[in-house]
Order: structure tokens, then C-alpha cells, then sequence
């Protein structure tokens, strides 16, 4: 049986969910900014057809933002990550089988799936349905292969004739897209590769798709073997409907004033740890890697730079908040240095396990640790309720790392940010 594979894409995914409840934003250029409100990591098409660029600094187009009117929006999590819920959760109805690829992306696995009349077709019915049930436009790409299909889903957004739904089930399209697609757009391709094939006159999807394999894994590597396998259509990524798990688990935030002093930087990273460990419990999860860092800013001319990270491997792994903060403050005190205005900070637990897959030092109190872990679950416990337990390490307040002047309401996730109707 052959395979049909499809990819979803939200577009302008960001932007689009700014204009979900707010409809004086349609055909309205939007930009939404990064943590701190940085840098542009989201644009509106109107915005693109402005000529501004994806990870400029907000202050560098300040007075193009002024002359077009454009709309800016500090990252809206809550609101995204619940429309994504959302989307994947309309898609997963649709089809026998779904992978997300990330908050605004999922690969459907149609197999096997009867359908009335063509997959273009269907495409533009799963389109319509994400559109009434969310209000968010998305593109869809159907091919063979999971390559083929993003590369259908890059035809379905830049050709406005396909209305959104591409169908590159047949070879004779197949190999059409090909022709006309630069290199530089096929999946896994990144630029150094793209660089490097062009030097060896392969510029187009389909001179890729022609080239020798054994010259591919000569000068590249296995993965543009599979790729150009792909390309021909021949499945060589297989459709993973249960995510890989995860190794590392991380919480890090950039700061809304750059912090200078020892006590409150310090204070932050124990809220990190206790923060991440209590995700760790929450997946059911072990860790034997502790990781921190603390940087400065790059874009403050004039101040001094400073960089570092410092790692821990335990004897045994754990998700024992006490545990964590303890080792993660004693590696920030290892990279601490005075004179710096820093910019962010993190910890990233790595090294991940389930509890029945660890292996124990045969020093280590089974006791001891049982009531350690008796003692989390009940702190989690009460958490989950509204209440707060912290560790003497932590911060109190709550709005301490994120400047957000321009967030938007939680519309669909807090009960006084609700929309209302009069």
C-alpha cells in the first residue's frame, strides 16, 4: 500500500492568533516580539511585504513600525500554546494517525484512508474545518513522503492559484514542483549544505533529487542519502505518531532590567531549578545531568561581555527539588563573576530516565529516598491547588525576569481575559 503522508502548517501562526478575537487586526501588518520583546520572531504577510526580516531587533525598524501602522505584540504564550492545543486536537479527528512537528506544524499519517473524491480535495476540507472551528488559516501539503509533503506545503503557501492544498501523490507533479523549487527549500537542506551543493552545480529540488548517492555520502552525509530517497519517493522517515522522549528538560528567562548583584541572580536560578524539577515529577522523570548558565546581553554596545556554564553528573539520578537547587547553586557560584550586567540565566536538567530504568548507587537509602520523594509529591500536590510552597532559595515575586509591554489577553485561558460580547 502506499504511503500518503500530509503536512499542516498554521500560517503567520503568531499573528494569526493576535487576530482570532481581535477583528480590527485583519489586513492589519502585526509583528510579535521575543522574550523581553527583543527581537521579531513572528510576521503578518502584510509585514513581510514590508520587507522587514525575521530576528531584527525591535529597536532598529522602530520607525517603520511608525510609518505603517504596524501592530506589535509581546510573545502571547498561553494564548498560543492553547490554539495549538486546539488545531492538533482538530487535526487528530481528521486523520488515523498524527505526529506534531511543533506548535504550528503537525504531519498527518493518511494511509489507508477512503476518501470521496481527491486528496487536494481533502486537503481543502481539513483546511475548512481548522478554519470554522479555530478561525486559523493553515496550508497543507500531500505527498508520498514526508519530504515531498513539506515540500507540497512550501508550494501550497507560495502559489496562490493552489488555494492552500497541494497533491504531489502523482510523479509527473512531483517531478514539476521539483524543477521549479530552489534547493535551498527542501527539508534538512540548511545553508551550509545548500552552499555546498550549488558549488557543485546542484540548485534546483530536482538536480538534488538526480545526484549520485554515493557522491552524497562522500561529501555529505547518510541523512542527504535519505533525503534524496525521499525525493524520489521512497520513504526513508518513518511517521512517529508517539514522540520521541525527551533528554533535557530546561527553564531559562531573560531579564527585564539587566541584573548586577550576586544575591537576587542567585535567587533566580534556585527558582529555575525548582521550577524545572517540578516538570521533571510531572513527566515522571529522573535526571542525572545539571547544567547552568548565565550570560550577558549582545546588544549592549559598550558593556563587557561575559559568557559561562558549569555542569554536574550525579551518582544518582534524581527529581528531588532540594537536590537540584542545591547542586545548580553551587555551579552558578562556580561561574559567578562580579562587574557584569547580565541578561539571562538558565538550568537545563539532562540525561533524562524513567525510575524504572535507573540504576541505583549501592550506597544510596532506599528510605530515605521514598520519603524524599513522598515529600515532593505532597509539595506538588498543594501547588496544583492554587497554593504556594517555595524553598527559602526562591524569589517571591512573580513578574521579576519578562518585559511584555505589548502582550495581548489571555483570551482563551484566564477567566477575566475572556471576550466579551455586547
Amino acid at each position: 500500500m502506499k504511503t500518503v503522508y500530509a503536512l499542516v502548517d498554521c500560517n503567520n501562526f503568531y499573528a494569526s492568533c493576535e487576530r482570532l478575537f481581535d477583528p480590527s487586526l485583519r489586513n492589519t501588518p502585526i509583528i510579535v516580539l521575543s522574550n523581553n520583546d527583543g527581537c521579531v520572531v513572528a510576521r503578518s504577510q502584510e509585514t513581510k511585504a514590508l520587507g522587514i526580516k525575521m530576528a531584527v531587533p525591535a529597536f532598529q525598524i522602530a520607525d517603520l513600525v511608525k510609518k505603517h501602522g504596524i501592530r506589535v505584540f509581546s510573545s502571547n504564550y498561553a494564548l498560543y500554546g492553547d490554539i495549538s492545543s486546539r488545531v492538533m486536537s482538530t487535526l487528530e479527528s481528521l486523520a488515523p494517525e498524527l505526529e506534531v512537528y511543533s506548535i504550528d506544524e503537525a504531519f498527518l499519517n493518511l494511509t489507508g484512508l477512503r476518501i470521496p473524491d481527491s486528496w487536494e480535495a481533502y486537503g481543502h476540507r481539513i483546511r475548512q474545518t481548522i478554519q470554522q472551528n479555530i478561525g486559523v488559516p493553515v496550508c497543507i501539503g500531500i505527498a508520498p513522503t514526508k519530504t515531498l509533503a513539506k515540500l507540497a506545503n512550501y508550494a501550497a503557501k507560495k502559489y496562490p492559484a493552489t488555494r492552500g492544498s497541494v497533491d504531489l501523490m502523482a510523479e509527473q507533479r512531483q517531478k514539476k514542483l521539483l524543477e521549479i523549487t530552489p534547493v535551498d527549500e527542501v527539508w534538512g537542506v540548511g545553508r551550509k549544505s545548500a552552499q555546498k551543493l550549488k558549488l557543485l552545480g546542484i540548485r534546483s529540488a530536482l538536480q538534488l533529487a538526480q545526484m549520485d548517492k554515493s557522491t552524497a555520502l562522500k561529501r555529505f552525509s547518510i541523512v542527504l542519502v535519505k533525503i534524496i530517497d525521499e525525493l524520489n519517493g521512497i520513504v526513508r522517515f518513518s511517521f512517529e505518531d508517539v514522540p520521541a522522549a525527551r533528554q533535557q528538560l530546561m527553564c531559562s528567562r531573560s531579564f527585564a532590567e539587566k541584573m548586577t548583584d550576586y544575591a537576587p541572580l542567585r535567587e533566580t536560578i534556585c527558582e529555575f531549578a525548582a521550577r524545572v524539577a517540578e516538570r521533571l515529577r510531572g513527566e515522571e522523570k529522573l535526571c542525572r545531568i545539571i547544567n547552568v548558565y548565565a550570560r550577558t546581553s549582545m546588544y549592549c554596545p559598550g558593556d563587557p561581555t561575559y559568557s559561562n556554564s558549569a555542569t554536574a553528573k550525579l551518582s544518582t539520578p534524581t527529581s528531588d527539588s532540594m537536590a537540584i537547587t542545591k547542586t545548580a547553586t553551587q555551579l552558578f557560584d562556580s561561574i559567578w563573576k562580579d562587574g557584569y550586567r547580565y541578561a539571562k540565566t538558565g538550568v537545563m536538567l539532562g540525561d533524562l530516565c524513567l525510575k524504572e530504568e535507573s540504576q541505583f548507587s549501592l550506597f544510596a537509602s532506599t528510605p530515605e529516598q521514598e520519603q524524599q520523594r513522598r515529600l515532593m509529591s505532597t509539595i506538588d500536590q498543594i501547588n496544583q491547588k492554587g497554593s504556594k510552597i517555595r524553598f527559602g532559595g526562591q524569589r517571591e515575586e512573580e513578574n521579576w525576569f519578562m518585559n511584555q509591554a505589548h502582550l495581548s489577553r489571555a483570551y482563551t485561558t484566564r477567566w477575566e481575559d475572556l471576550p466579551e460580547v455586547r
